[in-house]
């Protein structure tokens, strides 16, 4: 059955076309594959704990790792099979893709969850994605593959075992690296029983591993991994929150005619006794519960840095596609800037929410409207 198809195939006109006009342009095909990955998991993709979507990912990094050992084996003249070794053209553009459409739905994912904080791994992430594009056809050697491998298993793990799991915090983390070493291990065994890692390759090659399991828990230390599959969906400050029939009504000055896109607080302006409300919706896996802190600090222009005033936490439920809302409040706030992180409990920050109280005045009241957020 299997060797009928590449015959058949030879017989077709119209894949003898195709094959002219692939190696005529050959040159595009990198580019292709790379936005064609890019552009499949942008169309596909829905939300971080959707299960097809993740089983999806699963198969790919199934794949990407089966094909990774047939290149290491390849280039060192271990692929023995003649049917394997009529793919060797196929391996880097077939990795490529992988690797694009991968990177491409981490991306995605993680920038929903990403702060200012954070942002560092997603620039990472973004590079990854970038670099894909060129650094195979010349730099497809053993480390590249088990380096790039390895940072996409882990990235996989960080935000699938979460909501496999329904918690998260370090300990999923640690479980996530744990995991990828198992992978990894087996992999290089797996090699090294084929004589391809041995001595200084294998010792190399593990070092690599390690170094890179070691400097993501220093990203996972200072903060630099998005919190995912937490996601900040909406926040804000306003001068009052309802709720009715499981809406919740949320008032707030109105923008000027030059912003219609802010439904929120830039400025607060209270009068005598007025209650500054924040608003946060976070999105949460289905079965996820974990805690939300609100983190209100003011700047204090004698010290030129932001004093922590409270900590407020609240519990999270997942499921909801908008996000479980939640709201903090405090009465009696001095004039000043202010800002409300939304973090986890360890501090990483989901998103950051800035605002300027303004002096109270009791002679006149400012225009209030009002948004529903269902």
């Amino acid at each position: 059955m299997l060797e009928s198809i590449p015959r058949r195939l030879e017989r077709s006109p119209r894949f003898r076309l195709l094959r002219r006009l692939y190696h005529r342009h050959q040159y595009l095909g990198p580019t292709a594959f790379f936005f064609g990955g890019v552009a499949w998991d942008a169309a596909t993709l829905r939300r971080i704990d959707a299960w097809f979507d993740n089983l999806f990912l699963l198969a790919y990094l199934i794949v990407l790792g089966t094909l990774v050992v047939l290149a290491i084996l390849d280039r060192h003249d271990r692929l023995q099979h003649p049917r394997l070794r009529r793919l060797r053209p196929w391996f880097a553009p077939t990795i490529q893709f992988l690797a694009g459409a991968l990177f491409s739905a981490y991306v995605i994912y993680y920038a929903q969850s990403v702060s200012w904080a954070s942002s560092i791994f997603l620039v990472v992430l973004i590079g990854l994605l970038v670099a894909n594009e060129f650094v195979w056809e010349r730099a497809f050697n053993l480390y590249m593959l088990i380096g790039i491998y390895f940072l996409a298993t882990l990235t996989f793990f960080i935000f699938f075992l979460p909501v496999v799991l329904g918690t998260m915090g370090y300990g999923i983390f640690f479980l996530s690296g744990l995991v990828s070493l198992c992978v990894l291990g087996g992999m290089l065994y797996y090699l090294r029983r084929r004589a391809v890692l041995q001595g200084t390759r294998l010792v190399a090659a593990s070092g690599l591993v390690v170094g890179l399991l070691g400097l993501m828990h220093l990203f996972y230390a200072q903060n630099w991994i998005p919190p995912v599959p937490l996601a900040l969906r909406a926040g804000g400050v306003y001068h009052a929150v309802h709720v009715e029939n499981g809406a919740f009504e949320l008032t707030y000055e109105p923008a000027p005619w030059y912003q219609p896109w802010r439904h929120a607080d830039d400025t607060f302006h209270p009068a005598p006794g007025d209650t500054v409300h924040c608003f946060a919706a976070v999105f949460a896996p289905t079965a996820l519960e974990t805690p939300i802190v609100h983190h209100w600090q003011r700047f204090d222009p004698e010290r030129l840095t932001w004093m922590t005033t409270d900590r407020i936490r609240y519990a999270v439920t997942g499921g909801r596609r908008g996000g479980y809302r939640g709201v903090t409040f405090k009465r009696h706030v001095p004039p000043g800037n202010w800002r409300v992180d939304v973090e986890t409990p360890a501090g990483q920050v989901l998103g950051r929410i800035r605002f300027r109280v303004a002096p109270p005045d009791s002679t006149q009241r400012p225009r209030l409207a009002t948004v529903r957020y269902e």
